[in-house]
Protein backbone atom coordinates (compact mmCIF):
# COMPACT_ATOMS: atom_id res chain seq x y z
CA UNK A 1 0.00 0.00 0.00
CA UNK A 2 1.44 3.14 -0.88
CA UNK A 3 1.97 5.50 1.94
CA UNK A 4 -0.44 8.77 1.87
CA UNK A 5 1.73 11.76 1.35
CA UNK A 6 0.24 14.81 3.47
CA UNK A 7 -1.43 17.16 1.30
CA UNK A 8 -2.92 20.74 1.57
CA UNK A 9 -6.43 19.46 2.10
CA UNK A 10 -5.57 17.51 5.44
CA UNK A 11 -4.51 20.69 6.88
CA UNK A 12 -7.64 22.21 6.29
CA UNK A 13 -9.63 18.81 6.97
CA UNK A 14 -7.91 18.82 10.45
CA UNK A 15 -7.83 22.48 11.41
CA UNK A 16 -10.08 23.99 8.84
CA UNK A 17 -13.08 24.35 12.07
CA UNK A 18 -10.42 25.74 14.20
CA UNK A 19 -9.15 28.66 11.76
CA UNK A 20 -13.06 29.28 10.97
CA UNK A 21 -13.66 29.61 14.88
CA UNK A 22 -10.87 32.58 15.08
CA UNK A 23 -10.96 34.24 11.01
CA UNK A 24 -14.33 33.16 9.71
CA UNK A 25 -15.90 36.63 9.76
CA UNK A 26 -13.11 37.87 7.44
CA UNK A 27 -14.00 34.63 5.41
CA UNK A 28 -15.57 35.48 1.62
CA UNK A 29 -17.76 32.95 -0.29
CA UNK A 30 -15.03 32.44 -2.76
CA UNK A 31 -12.80 31.55 0.15
CA UNK A 32 -15.24 29.24 1.60
CA UNK A 33 -15.76 27.59 -1.58
CA UNK A 34 -12.22 27.02 -2.18
CA UNK A 35 -11.89 25.35 1.68
CA UNK A 36 -14.74 22.77 0.71
CA UNK A 37 -13.86 22.22 -2.47
CA UNK A 38 -9.70 20.95 -1.35
CA UNK A 39 -11.19 19.01 1.24
CA UNK A 40 -13.66 17.21 -1.08
CA UNK A 41 -11.17 16.83 -4.50
CA UNK A 42 -11.05 13.16 -5.25
CA UNK A 43 -13.19 11.95 -2.20
CA UNK A 44 -15.87 9.76 -2.52
CA UNK A 45 -18.18 13.01 -1.55
CA UNK A 46 -17.83 14.89 -5.40
CA UNK A 47 -18.44 10.92 -6.87
CA UNK A 48 -16.47 9.49 -8.93
CA UNK A 49 -16.17 7.20 -12.64
CA UNK A 50 -14.91 3.54 -13.62
CA UNK A 51 -12.04 4.38 -15.93
CA UNK A 52 -11.24 0.92 -18.12
CA UNK A 53 -8.42 -0.06 -20.15
CA UNK A 54 -9.52 0.04 -23.99
CA UNK A 55 -6.40 -2.87 -24.51
CA UNK A 56 -6.65 -5.70 -21.83
CA UNK A 57 -10.12 -4.13 -20.45
CA UNK A 58 -8.88 -3.66 -16.39
CA UNK A 59 -10.82 -1.34 -14.43
CA UNK A 60 -11.03 0.82 -11.91
CA UNK A 61 -12.67 3.61 -9.89
CA UNK A 62 -11.49 6.93 -9.68
CA UNK A 63 -12.78 9.53 -7.71
CA UNK A 64 -13.78 12.97 -8.98
CA UNK A 65 -11.60 16.06 -8.96
CA UNK A 66 -13.05 19.30 -7.78
CA UNK A 67 -12.03 21.43 -10.83
CA UNK A 68 -11.47 24.42 -8.06
CA UNK A 69 -8.63 26.20 -9.89
CA UNK A 70 -6.89 26.62 -6.30
CA UNK A 71 -6.75 23.58 -5.67
CA UNK A 72 -3.11 22.16 -5.45
CA UNK A 73 -4.28 18.61 -7.24
CA UNK A 74 -6.21 20.29 -10.02
CA UNK A 75 -3.88 21.86 -12.29
CA UNK A 76 -1.88 19.17 -14.04
CA UNK A 77 -4.94 18.01 -16.51
CA UNK A 78 -5.68 21.64 -17.14
CA UNK A 79 -1.96 22.85 -17.28
CA UNK A 80 -1.45 19.80 -20.27
CA UNK A 81 -4.06 20.54 -21.74
CA UNK A 82 -3.62 24.60 -22.27
CA UNK A 83 0.26 23.63 -23.17
CA UNK A 84 -0.23 21.61 -26.25
CA UNK A 85 -2.21 24.63 -27.51
CA UNK A 86 0.43 26.71 -26.74
CA UNK A 87 2.22 24.39 -28.48
CA UNK A 88 0.98 25.04 -31.90
CA UNK A 89 1.70 29.37 -31.22
CA UNK A 90 5.14 29.39 -30.32
CA UNK A 91 7.40 30.67 -33.02
CA UNK A 92 11.03 29.76 -33.69
CA UNK A 93 12.83 32.60 -31.70
CA UNK A 94 14.00 33.16 -28.13
CA UNK A 95 11.96 33.83 -25.54
CA UNK A 96 12.66 36.30 -22.78
CA UNK A 97 11.08 36.53 -19.19
CA UNK A 98 10.08 39.61 -17.14
CA UNK A 99 8.66 39.97 -13.93
CA UNK A 100 7.09 42.75 -12.40
CA UNK A 101 6.77 43.43 -8.84
CA UNK A 102 5.01 46.19 -6.86
CA UNK A 103 5.91 48.02 -3.64
CA UNK A 104 4.45 45.97 -0.18
CA UNK A 105 3.10 49.09 0.93
CA UNK A 106 0.94 48.89 -2.50
CA UNK A 107 0.17 45.52 -2.13
CA UNK A 108 -2.06 45.68 0.57
CA UNK A 109 -4.47 47.96 -1.13
CA UNK A 110 -4.49 45.66 -3.94
CA UNK A 111 -5.59 43.27 -1.88
CA UNK A 112 -8.28 45.05 -0.09
CA UNK A 113 -9.67 45.80 -4.04
CA UNK A 114 -8.53 42.47 -5.20
CA UNK A 115 -10.55 42.56 -8.90
CA UNK A 116 -9.53 46.77 -10.01
CA UNK A 117 -6.51 46.49 -8.27
CA UNK A 118 -5.06 42.93 -10.23
CA UNK A 119 -6.99 44.42 -13.79
CA UNK A 120 -5.16 47.60 -13.05
CA UNK A 121 -1.88 45.95 -12.93
CA UNK A 122 -2.16 43.87 -16.13
CA UNK A 123 -3.00 47.28 -17.82
CA UNK A 124 0.17 48.78 -16.69
CA UNK A 125 2.24 45.90 -17.82
CA UNK A 126 0.91 45.54 -20.86
CA UNK A 127 1.26 49.14 -21.61
CA UNK A 128 4.65 49.57 -20.34
CA UNK A 129 5.82 46.68 -22.47
CA UNK A 130 4.33 47.57 -25.54
CA UNK A 131 5.09 51.38 -25.66
CA UNK A 132 8.69 50.65 -24.52
CA UNK A 133 9.65 47.91 -27.32
CA UNK A 134 7.54 50.28 -29.49
CA UNK A 135 9.98 52.85 -29.46
CA UNK A 136 12.59 52.75 -32.22
CA UNK A 137 15.59 53.97 -29.52
CA UNK A 138 14.79 50.46 -27.97
CA UNK A 139 13.51 47.41 -30.66
CA UNK A 140 10.82 49.75 -32.05
CA UNK A 141 8.33 46.57 -33.35
CA UNK A 142 5.36 45.62 -32.08
CA UNK A 143 5.36 42.90 -29.68
CA UNK A 144 3.30 40.13 -28.47
CA UNK A 145 3.27 38.17 -24.96
CA UNK A 146 1.55 35.97 -22.14
CA UNK A 147 1.63 37.45 -19.00
CA UNK A 148 0.55 35.85 -16.15
CA UNK A 149 -0.58 36.78 -12.31
CA UNK A 150 0.89 35.39 -8.93
CA UNK A 151 -0.32 36.92 -5.50
CA UNK A 152 2.04 34.85 -3.27
CA UNK A 153 5.91 34.57 -2.39
CA UNK A 154 7.52 31.31 -1.33
CA UNK A 155 6.59 32.12 2.10
CA UNK A 156 2.77 32.16 1.43
CA UNK A 157 2.75 35.96 2.10
CA UNK A 158 0.97 38.31 0.05
CA UNK A 159 3.37 39.49 -2.77
CA UNK A 160 1.48 40.62 -6.59
CA UNK A 161 3.81 40.12 -9.25
CA UNK A 162 3.06 39.59 -13.11
CA UNK A 163 5.69 36.80 -15.07
CA UNK A 164 5.75 37.48 -18.81
CA UNK A 165 7.22 35.42 -21.20
CA UNK A 166 7.84 37.51 -24.52
CA UNK A 167 9.26 36.27 -28.33
CA UNK A 168 12.48 38.27 -28.40
CA UNK A 169 11.69 40.72 -31.27
CA UNK A 170 8.47 41.69 -32.91
CA UNK A 171 6.40 42.57 -35.71
CA UNK A 172 7.77 45.84 -37.60
CA UNK A 173 5.53 49.21 -36.88
CA UNK A 174 4.28 48.53 -40.86
CA UNK A 175 4.43 44.59 -40.56
CA UNK A 176 6.54 44.27 -43.04
CA UNK A 177 9.53 42.48 -41.44
CA UNK A 178 10.39 40.32 -38.09
CA UNK A 179 12.92 42.91 -35.77
CA UNK A 180 14.77 40.71 -33.20
CA UNK A 181 16.26 42.37 -29.97
CA UNK A 182 20.09 42.64 -29.47
CA UNK A 183 21.36 39.27 -28.48
CA UNK A 184 21.33 38.39 -24.52
CA UNK A 185 18.98 41.66 -23.82
CA UNK A 186 15.53 42.19 -24.33
CA UNK A 187 14.47 45.72 -22.78
CA UNK A 188 16.14 47.98 -20.44
CA UNK A 189 14.70 47.25 -16.93
CA UNK A 190 15.27 50.78 -15.38
CA UNK A 191 13.19 52.39 -18.20
CA UNK A 192 10.25 49.59 -17.83
CA UNK A 193 10.73 50.01 -13.86
CA UNK A 194 10.08 54.16 -14.20
CA UNK A 195 7.17 53.57 -16.75
CA UNK A 196 5.58 51.02 -15.30
CA UNK A 197 5.12 53.19 -11.67
CA UNK A 198 3.97 55.92 -13.52
CA UNK A 199 1.31 54.32 -15.32
CA UNK A 200 -0.16 51.99 -12.63
CA UNK A 201 0.07 54.97 -9.64
CA UNK A 202 -1.88 57.13 -12.32
CA UNK A 203 -4.14 54.22 -12.97
CA UNK A 204 -4.63 53.86 -9.02
CA UNK A 205 -5.54 58.08 -9.00
CA UNK A 206 -8.19 58.09 -11.20
CA UNK A 207 -9.49 54.50 -9.51
CA UNK A 208 -9.83 56.72 -6.31
CA UNK A 209 -11.38 59.40 -8.63
CA UNK A 210 -14.15 57.70 -9.75
CA UNK A 211 -14.80 55.88 -6.17
CA UNK A 212 -13.46 52.07 -7.36
CA UNK A 213 -10.89 51.73 -4.26
CA UNK A 214 -12.09 50.70 -0.93
CA UNK A 215 -10.21 51.37 2.48
CA UNK A 216 -10.04 49.14 5.73
CA UNK A 217 -8.54 48.76 8.75
CA UNK A 218 -5.29 50.81 8.64
CA UNK A 219 -5.74 51.65 4.96
CA UNK A 220 -8.99 53.28 6.02
CA UNK A 221 -7.67 57.02 6.65
CA UNK A 222 -6.94 57.10 2.70
CA UNK A 223 -10.39 57.34 1.93
CA UNK A 224 -9.73 60.67 2.15
CA UNK A 225 -7.93 62.29 -0.60
CA UNK A 226 -5.20 64.62 0.88
CA UNK A 227 -3.73 61.17 2.83
CA UNK A 228 -4.62 59.24 -0.18
CA UNK A 229 -2.14 62.01 -2.90
CA UNK A 230 0.57 62.23 -0.39
CA UNK A 231 1.00 58.30 0.50
CA UNK A 232 0.73 57.64 -3.92
CA UNK A 233 3.66 60.97 -4.07
CA UNK A 234 5.92 58.26 -1.60
CA UNK A 235 4.88 55.53 -3.58
CA UNK A 236 6.25 57.73 -7.22
CA UNK A 237 9.60 58.03 -4.92
CA UNK A 238 10.14 55.07 -4.96
CA UNK A 239 12.24 52.43 -6.90
CA UNK A 240 9.76 49.50 -8.08
CA UNK A 241 11.48 46.34 -9.26
CA UNK A 242 11.00 44.78 -12.84
CA UNK A 243 13.06 42.01 -13.47
CA UNK A 244 14.16 40.73 -17.03
CA UNK A 245 16.37 37.94 -17.73
CA UNK A 246 18.21 37.17 -21.03
CA UNK A 247 16.56 34.99 -23.49
CA UNK A 248 16.50 31.70 -22.08
CA UNK A 249 16.15 29.65 -25.64
CA UNK A 250 14.01 28.50 -28.29
CA UNK A 251 10.58 27.51 -28.41
CA UNK A 252 11.71 24.03 -27.63
CA UNK A 253 12.42 25.24 -23.85
CA UNK A 254 9.60 27.72 -23.46
CA UNK A 255 6.64 24.58 -22.98
CA UNK A 256 8.80 23.87 -19.84
CA UNK A 257 9.35 27.53 -18.63
CA UNK A 258 5.63 28.00 -18.98
CA UNK A 259 4.58 25.09 -16.24
CA UNK A 260 6.15 26.34 -13.98
CA UNK A 261 4.28 29.23 -14.40
CA UNK A 262 0.81 29.38 -15.65
CA UNK A 263 -1.37 26.64 -13.39
CA UNK A 264 0.27 27.13 -9.64
CA UNK A 265 -0.98 27.74 -6.80
CA UNK A 266 0.12 29.57 -3.99
CA UNK A 267 1.75 26.29 -2.39
CA UNK A 268 1.43 22.71 -3.53
CA UNK A 269 1.52 19.49 -1.55
CA UNK A 270 5.06 18.47 -2.03
CA UNK A 271 6.47 21.44 -0.19
CA UNK A 272 4.42 20.44 2.81
CA UNK A 273 6.97 18.02 5.11
CA UNK A 274 4.89 17.78 7.99
CA UNK A 275 1.52 18.39 10.45
CA UNK A 276 2.78 17.85 13.85
CA UNK A 277 0.47 19.31 17.04
CA UNK A 278 -1.02 21.97 14.79
CA UNK A 279 1.74 23.21 13.48
CA UNK A 280 2.85 22.65 9.56
CA UNK A 281 6.18 22.95 7.89
CA UNK A 282 7.11 23.22 4.68
CA UNK A 283 10.36 24.26 2.11
CA UNK A 284 10.23 27.28 1.00
CA UNK A 285 13.01 29.12 -1.85
CA UNK A 286 14.51 32.22 -0.21
CA UNK A 287 15.06 34.78 -2.93
CA UNK A 288 16.88 37.39 -0.83
CA UNK A 289 19.06 34.43 0.09
CA UNK A 290 20.54 33.42 -3.41
CA UNK A 291 17.27 31.02 -3.39
CA UNK A 292 18.41 28.77 -0.69
CA UNK A 293 16.02 25.86 0.47
CA UNK A 294 14.81 26.74 3.60
CA UNK A 295 12.19 25.36 5.97
CA UNK A 296 9.36 27.02 7.66
CA UNK A 297 6.64 25.88 10.24
CA UNK A 298 3.96 27.93 10.65
CA UNK A 299 0.52 27.12 13.49
CA UNK A 300 -2.12 25.65 10.86
CA UNK A 301 -4.39 28.16 11.36
CA UNK A 302 -2.10 30.73 9.70
CA UNK A 303 -1.09 28.18 7.27
CA UNK A 304 -4.84 28.50 5.91
CA UNK A 305 -4.89 31.99 6.29
CA UNK A 306 -2.15 32.88 4.18
CA UNK A 307 -3.27 29.90 1.51
CA UNK A 308 -6.44 31.84 1.27
CA UNK A 309 -5.24 35.47 0.51
CA UNK A 310 -4.45 33.93 -2.96
CA UNK A 311 -8.31 32.85 -3.72
CA UNK A 312 -8.66 35.16 -6.68
CA UNK A 313 -12.50 36.79 -7.50
CA UNK A 314 -14.73 34.78 -9.18
CA UNK A 315 -13.89 34.68 -12.90
CA UNK A 316 -10.81 36.74 -12.82
CA UNK A 317 -8.75 35.60 -15.57
CA UNK A 318 -4.68 35.41 -14.10
CA UNK A 319 -3.56 34.39 -17.36
CA UNK A 320 -3.75 37.03 -20.51
CA UNK A 321 -2.38 37.43 -24.00
CA UNK A 322 -1.45 41.10 -25.38
CA UNK A 323 0.10 42.67 -28.53
CA UNK A 324 0.07 40.44 -31.29
CA UNK A 325 -0.71 37.67 -29.11
CA UNK A 326 -3.99 39.30 -28.35
CA UNK A 327 -7.04 36.82 -28.89
CA UNK A 328 -8.73 39.00 -31.47
CA UNK A 329 -5.97 38.37 -33.81
CA UNK A 330 -3.21 35.72 -32.90
CA UNK A 331 -4.03 33.43 -35.52
CA UNK A 332 -3.46 36.09 -38.55
CA UNK A 333 0.04 37.90 -36.67
CA UNK A 334 0.97 34.66 -35.87
CA UNK A 335 0.72 33.50 -39.84
CA UNK A 336 2.49 36.84 -40.54
CA UNK A 337 5.47 36.50 -37.97
CA UNK A 338 6.28 33.42 -39.43
CA UNK A 339 6.00 34.29 -42.69
CA UNK A 340 9.13 36.62 -41.78
CA UNK A 341 11.20 34.08 -39.99
CA UNK A 342 10.70 31.83 -42.86
CA UNK A 343 11.89 34.27 -44.99
CA UNK A 344 14.71 35.45 -42.76
CA UNK A 345 16.04 32.32 -42.09
CA UNK A 346 15.10 30.21 -44.56
CA UNK A 347 14.16 27.39 -42.60
CA UNK A 348 10.64 26.30 -42.02
CA UNK A 349 10.92 24.99 -38.42
CA UNK A 350 7.91 22.91 -37.19
CA UNK A 351 6.20 23.78 -34.15
CA UNK A 352 7.44 22.02 -30.74
CA UNK A 353 5.38 19.27 -29.52
CA UNK A 354 5.31 17.84 -26.20
CA UNK A 355 7.70 15.32 -24.82
CA UNK A 356 8.46 13.02 -22.26
CA UNK A 357 10.36 15.57 -21.03
CA UNK A 358 7.44 18.11 -21.35
CA UNK A 359 4.43 18.34 -18.97
CA UNK A 360 2.27 15.18 -21.30
CA UNK A 361 -0.89 15.95 -22.28
CA UNK A 362 -1.57 12.57 -23.39
CA UNK A 363 -4.11 10.45 -21.45
CA UNK A 364 -3.89 8.01 -18.46
CA UNK A 365 -1.73 4.90 -19.72
CA UNK A 366 -3.16 1.47 -18.12
CA UNK A 367 -1.13 0.54 -15.05
CA UNK A 368 -1.46 -3.13 -15.87
CA UNK A 369 -0.73 -3.55 -19.57
CA UNK A 370 1.11 -0.29 -20.42
CA UNK A 371 -0.16 -0.45 -23.65
CA UNK A 372 -3.88 0.45 -23.38
CA UNK A 373 -5.70 3.87 -22.83
CA UNK A 374 -7.98 4.33 -19.44
CA UNK A 375 -11.41 5.52 -20.76
CA UNK A 376 -14.30 6.37 -18.83
CA UNK A 377 -17.13 3.98 -18.88
CA UNK A 378 -19.22 4.63 -16.11
CA UNK A 379 -20.18 7.72 -14.01
CA UNK A 380 -21.02 7.05 -10.29
CA UNK A 381 -22.92 9.31 -7.85
CA UNK A 382 -21.18 9.37 -4.13
CA UNK A 383 -23.65 6.84 -3.10
CA UNK A 384 -23.07 4.43 -5.74
CA UNK A 385 -19.58 4.83 -4.64
CA UNK A 386 -20.58 4.34 -0.86
CA UNK A 387 -22.26 1.12 -1.96
CA UNK A 388 -19.90 -0.28 -3.80
CA UNK A 389 -17.14 0.51 -1.00
CA UNK A 390 -19.39 -1.59 1.26
CA UNK A 391 -19.77 -4.73 -1.01
CA UNK A 392 -16.02 -4.93 -1.57
CA UNK A 393 -15.67 -4.63 2.69
CA UNK A 394 -18.33 -7.14 3.36
CA UNK A 395 -16.38 -9.42 0.25
CA UNK A 396 -13.16 -8.81 1.85
CA UNK A 397 -14.68 -9.73 5.25
CA UNK A 398 -16.48 -12.83 4.09
CA UNK A 399 -13.72 -14.28 2.17
CA UNK A 400 -10.91 -13.55 5.23
CA UNK A 401 -13.56 -15.40 7.97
Amino acid sequence: MTEHRLEVADVVREHGEEFLRQWGHTVSSPQRKALRDIVACRTAALGGHVEECDHCAHRRIAYNSCRNRHCPKCQSTARDQWLAERARELLPVPYCHVVFTIPQELAALVLQNQRVGYSLLFRAVSETLRQIAADARHLGAKIGFLAVLHTWSQNLLHHPHIHCVVPAGGLSPDGSRWIACRPNFFLPVRVLSRLFRGKLLAFLRHAFTEGKLKFFGQLADLAMPNPFHVWVRKLQRAEWVVYAKPPFGGPENVLKYLARYTHRVAISSSRLLSLDHGRVTFQWRDSRHSNQTKVMTLEAVEFIRRFLLHILPPGFVKIRHFGFLANRNRSSALDLCRQHLRASSNADRPAPTLTDEQPSAVERRCPICHAGILRIVEWLSANQILSRQQTHSLMDSIDSS
